[in-house]
This record gives C-alpha cells, structure tokens and sequence, in this order.
C-alpha cells in the first residue's frame, strides 16, 4: 500500500527541497498550500503574505481549522493510487489529526527544523517568486509574522511535537538533500 509523507516546518525550513527529492525518487506530489495560491490567482490578487495570510484564514473560517485536510484528501487519494506521496506543508493540528485518523500507518510525518535567525536569512536572500509559488522572498518581519500566526492560531506546533521523522537542517543544501535521501530509505522500510 502506497505511503503519505506530511512535510510540516516554518517557512524557509527546506520543505520543498525535501520534497523536490522524495518526487525525483518517483512520488507524488500535492502541496497543502495550493489550494491558497489558486484562489489568489482566481481573485486576481498579488502573491503577497498578506494576501495569502488572509485567503488561508477565509478557508479555514469557512471549512474548519481542518480545511486543508479535508479539501486535499480526494487529491491524496487519486495521487496515492499512482504511487508514494510527498505532501508539502502541513499545519494545524486539527490537519493532522484528521489525516492521521484517516491514513493510519500509511501516515508518516517529517519535521524540518531550523533556527529562526537561519530561516529568515534565507527568506530574504530569495530573489524571486518561482512559476509554481513554492519558493517566494519575504522579509524579516513578514516571516516572523507569520511564524506567530502559524504558531498561535493554527497550532502548527503539534504536527511538529508529533513527527515521526526529524531533519535538522542547519547545514548546507547539499547535506539537506542527503537527508532527504536518507528519509526516503526510512520511508520505504516502514
């Protein structure tokens, strides 16, 4: 049975690096976020922090703290079918919670962690916003910003106590990607 890997960490932890990895190992790929990004592009907004700030927290006002869950689950299923899945940026805990109730064993979650000061600093060196939006610049203070948001309104904070796998990613890319490497040898051992 084909396996869910749930990628969750603050913005600038590695997400998609990891994920870019885990796809060229032949999984799938869905991003919990896109759902935000899509309804941007749709209302002719600008891929702005404040814009995406306040799209996300419409979708959750109208379909629960579980919306990004519950609205990617029908995705999920049709890539799992294909094959393993990486799944980029899980957030709340009510997500993981539904998702794990739903997935059971087939669930396993990656935490990326990363010293703020390290995040933010990679976050600004970000030039441009790439053609699928996964990696965009902000500043010190958008950043910041939306680590507290992440951490006081959506309790990002449990799918990160509650990861089954943990990637410390203080080093270079380079040792990011064999990590992610390393995560793909544990996944399939399981």
């Amino acid at each position: 049975m084909n396996k869910i890997v749930c990628l969750v960490g603050m913005c600038g932890s590695g997400k998609s690096v990891v994920a870019d990895v885990l796809i060229e190992k032949g999984y799938q790929f869905c991003r919990f976020g896109q759902i935000t990004l899509d309804l941007v592009k749709e209302r002719g907004l600008e891929p702005t922090e404040e814009n995406e700030k306040k799209i996300r927290e419409g979708v959750r006002k109208e379909h629960g703290m579980g919306a990004f869950a519950t609205l990617n689950i029908p995705k999920f299923d049709k890539l799992l079918e294909k094959g393993n899945l990486v799944a980029d940026g899980l957030y709340s805990w009510t997500e993981y919670k539904i998702l794990k109730e739903y997935y059971k064993e087939r669930m396993f979650v990656v935490a990326l962690i990363v010293p703020a000061k390290d995040r933010y600093d990679r976050l600004v060196a970000r030039t441009e916003i790439d053609e699928q939006m996964r990696n965009r610049p902000m500043t010190k203070e958008q950043a910041q910003a939306r680590d507290y948001a992440e951490i006081e309104n959506i309790e990002k904070g449990g799918p990160i106590a509650m990861a089954d796998y943990y990637i410390l990613n203080i080093s270079s890319l380079e040792e990011l990607k064999q990590a992610a490497e390393k995560l793909s040898g544990w996944v399939e051992r399981r």
